[in-house]
């Protein structure tokens, strides 16, 4: 019975967090998107999101956006054997696009927001000494919800950060707290990922797909080679343009900002391209 009501709290507690993540701290901005966007991303960056997710990624003529935590680098964690500074020569070369994912891998709600946000600016730091140049462009919300002050003290630093909440983005939406599928919770189901992206496709909206390693043995956060390799055809035969996170996010502002004819001509030059 006690383990009952400390479970039932404990629903309730998560609940009461997923809300305030949800409602406050926000920064709404509605997409007028003149096309369905797909984007595919990685969070941890894992050595086989790059080497398999991001060769998959390639031979369609898509690239990915990989949420790094440096502090991570050359370990092994849950997701897998994370990313070494020898693999960003790969990834450099691949010209896939670098997101942040905190330098401590700071889990979102119980970490302070002044503690996340030290962590990112350590993760800035880090990744511009090991890719001199390099910028991150965006964050993805590390293992839990974030508090509204951490999403206001990420937007200090980033246009948009993604979360998780198994739907695409259409409408009004939150900038500081973006919507994404982890495909892990759908990869014995290719039919819910293909309905998934028929409906983003009518609403013409923003549908980011998240996911860890990308192996033939994946962690309970993965998914295999075969898998994926599906998923990006059904994105690639969908009619969607497929992104990077914040070049999907210049896309979309460019559309709200432009006026009807202007928009018109940006739909028909990404058509003959």
């Amino acid at each position: 019975m006690t383990s009952s009501i400390g479970a039932l709290r404990g629903r309730l507690r998560r609940a009461g967090q997923r809300r305030l993540a949800r409602w406050f701290g926000c920064r709404r901005s509605r997409l007028r998107l003149d096309s369905s966007l797909i984007s595919f991303t990685f969070d941890d960056f894992p050595r086989s999101a790059l080497w398999q997710g991001g060769t998959i990624l390639r031979e369609e003529g898509f690239v990915g956006t990989y949420y790094a935590s440096f502090g991570l680098m050359g370990r092994r964690i849950e997701t897998g054997e994370i990313f070494s500074e020898e693999d960003l020569t790969e990834f450099v070369q691949q010209q896939h696009e670098l997101g942040c994912h905190t330098f401590d891998h700071c889990d979102s709600w119980p970490t302070p927001p002044e503690d996340f946000e030290v962590s990112i600016k350590r993760n800035q730091e880090a990744a511009a000494r090991r890719l001199p140049g390099a910028e991150l462009r965006s964050l993805a919300y590390p293992i839990s919800y974030p508090r509204p002050q951490t999403k206001l003290r990420t937007a200090k630093y980033y246009e948009c950060a993604r979360g998780g909440g198994q739907a695409f983005n259409s409408g009004t939406t939150d900038l500081n707290y973006l919507k994404a599928f982890f495909l892990e919770q759908s990869r014995n189901n290719l039919d819910a990922i293909q309905r998934l992206i028929q409906e983003n496709a009518l609403a013409k909206g923003w549908l980011i797909f998240a996911t860890h390693d990308v192996c033939d043995s994946p962690t309970r956060f993965g998914v295999t080679p075969r898998f994926f390799h599906a998923v990006v055809r059904e994105a690639a035969q969908s009619g969607a343009l497929v992104l990077p996170v914040h070049q999907a996010f210049q896309r979309a502002r460019s559309c709200q900002t432009a006026d009807p004819a202007k928009r018109e001509l940006l739909r028909m030059d990404e058509a003959l391209r």
